[in-house]
């Protein structure tokens, strides 16, 4: 195979590719079936244009079989004439019409072979027609049905590599954000550990070990301080309690001698 015969199939497949793509199975039913409609009417037509010329043969027929009868007539009235001349004359013309009258019978005959077989391929073809039609619907009700379920079918692959997109981008995602929470928590403990100085403070664990501590003495003597004072509280309470405590035994001391010098005196009134 050549060069340009191999272009030549090649742009052939192609050109018959685009073709079948671009190709609505519908349309080329519904196409192929108009023109077998066309193809019946044609048909019917041709039936009538043949019935039409037969009709004109039958009616030239039934004039020339009226011109026999008259030259028939014509005949025996001119041997009643005693005219053989004419008779002759009207014999031959009668002779004439009933050549023609036989041509036109052939022709007839012919015309009617025709139009029976013509009728016989129209009621073929017009089943044929019907047949076409019934299977013409079907196989659109076929092919529209197999469209919509492609079209699903392809919204369902392509609603499935979406939410696999979906998918993807949030295990990414996922991926990423344990990353950071791993690198956050591998920083501080670099930081706490002292393993990576604080770009901030610029101290290193030797400094903020030393700032604990000093912080922690600091504490420890703000709160004997706040001992101290608590307990020097508590011993002036106590002493103020003692000595509250000791005057109401001496008040209480004399109250109980007054009662007892009372009692007494009063013994001794009932004694006189």
């Amino acid at each position: 195979m050549g060069i340009l015969s191999r272009a030549s199939y090649v742009i052939r497949s192609k050109v018959n590719s685009l073709l079948n793509r671009a190709e609505n199975p519908s349309e080329s039913l519904d196409y192929s079936y108009e023109q077998l409609r066309d193809e019946l009417q044609d048909v019917k037509q041709g039936i009538a244009d043949l019935t039409t010329q037969k009709k004109r043969l039958e009616i030239q027929k039934r004039r020339l079989e009226e011109n026999v009868e008259k030259h028939n007539d014509q005949a025996r009235e001119a041997v009643e004439q005693g005219r053989d001349d004419l008779a002759r004359r009207a014999l031959e013309k009668k002779k004439q019409k009933m050549n023609q009258i036989e041509d036109l019978e052939t022709q007839i005959a012919d015309l009617q072979g025709q139009q029976d077989r013509l009728i016989e391929q129209k009621n073929e073809l017009q089943s044929q027609v019907e047949q076409f039609r019934t299977k013409k619907e079907t196989m659109k009700a076929r092919y529209q049905a197999a469209e919509a379920s492609s079209r699903v079918s392809e919204a369902m692959t392509g609603a499935g590599d979406q939410f696999e997109d979906v998918g993807r981008a949030i295990e990414r995602a996922q991926e990423q954000t344990e990353e950071m929470e791993a690198r956050s928590a591998a920083m501080d403990e670099l930081r706490d550990t002292g393993a990576i100085e604080d770009a901030i403070g610029d101290q290193d664990q030797l400094d903020r070990e030393l700032e604990e501590v000093r912080t922690s003495g600091a504490v420890d003597a703000e709160l004997e301080t706040l001992k101290s004072e608590v307990g020097d509280e508590s011993g002036d309470e106590d002493a103020e309690a003692d000595t509250e405590a000791d005057t109401a035994d001496v008040d209480l001391g004399d109250v109980e001698d007054a009662a007892v010098e009372e009692e007494l005196e009063t013994l001794k009134d009932e004694e006189n």
